[in-house]
């Protein structure tokens, strides 16, 4: 008979098969992916409402969140467990509810079907969805495990959040254009920032880890203006290249959106570790909000 992972008992409520799959697959991460698939379509121009674009976008949209997003959870959690057993000792793993054989099951099936979606969206998308889950794994597993420097780390799920998920929206619809891939790039260099939003949580077990994120390494108050700073220059910058490219619409609604998120990030700025949660729900919300007008924008403009 299989052994779980760990023997740790707690007294959360038991989950079904499926449920410990999905809860691993942790849907709250998916709408990062899956928005900047929906971005990237929007901004190659050749997206319409007719329904078979419809449910191209439907697929790329699954493949991106649940598939893909979905996979790199599972596999972060897995290298992930033995930080959690300090930071959250009820998670599915360090808790000892999961086996081993159904997180490798997990891992194969979401990535064999994000992979065969992308083959049937075409134009080059299988070779993101492969680049990826090994992006997902240089990411979480030894010996790279680019998470433990939160520069590396961060800039590779920024890129695979955000960049590859908005360069393979545009693809699914039409060739890719030297302003869609700018953006794909700011956006993923933003994410980077964001990335470091999350790591408030668990800073006494990432020390402990040896994890070196952005609040690890430099303080919570010096990591909260790396953070704001690193989001706001790239919203600047977007907004900046809309000018440049004559539209200065998008770009006057982008620095608007830049500016309404000062009192958020102020706050943040102050207190942190008392704000970092409503920072993540609302200044970030705005900043996603700002790639769709950027996507809107480049419509008219390529």
């Amino acid at each position: 008979m299989e052994q779980p992972l760990a023997t740790t008992q707690t007294n959360t409520p038991s989950l079904s098969v499926l449920g410990r799959s999905l809860a691993l697959m942790k849907p709250v991460t998916w709408f990062a992916p899956m928005w900047a698939f929906v971005c990237g379509a929007v901004a190659s121009g050749g997206a319409s409402w007719q329904l078979s674009d419809i449910g191209r976008v439907f697929l790329g949209v699954l493949m991106a969140g649940p598939l893909l997003c979905g996979v790199s959870q599972v596999i972060n959690d897995y290298f992930d467990r033995e930080v959690d057993a300090l930071n959250e000792p009820d998670r599915l793993i360090p808790s000892g509810r999961i086996s081993l054989a159904q997180i490798a099951i997990t891992i194969l099936i979401l990535s064999l079907a994000g992979v065969a979606i992308a083959v049937v969206l075409g134009r080059g998308l299988a070779f993101l969805a492969a680049g990826g889950i090994l992006l997902g794994l240089a990411y979480s597993a030894p010996p790279l495990r680019a998470k433990r420097n939160a520069w590396f780390g961060n800039l590779l799920a920024g890129v695979t959040y955000e960049g590859f998920a908005w360069i393979a929206g545009h693809l699914a619809f039409a060739a890719l254009t030297g302003p869609s891939i700018l953006l794909a790039v700011l956006y993923s260099l933003g994410t980077h920032g964001i990335m470091s939003i999350n790591d408030y949580k668990s800073i006494e077990g990432d020390k402990i880890a040896g994890i070196n994120t952005i609040p690890v390494l430099y303080g919570t108050k010096t990591a909260a203006w790396m953070i704001v700073l690193t989001m706001d220059l790239v919203q600047l910058a977007v907004a900046a290249a809309f000018l440049i490219w004559g539209n200065p619409l998008a770009a006057a609604i982008i620095f608007g959106l830049v500016v309404v998120q000062f009192p958020i990030q102020r706050n943040f700025i102050r207190e942190p570790e008392a704000n970092y949660l409503k920072f993540s729900a609302i200044g970030v919300n705005i900043f996603v909000w700002g790639m769709m007008v950027a996507a809107i924008g480049l419509r008219a403009v390529t």
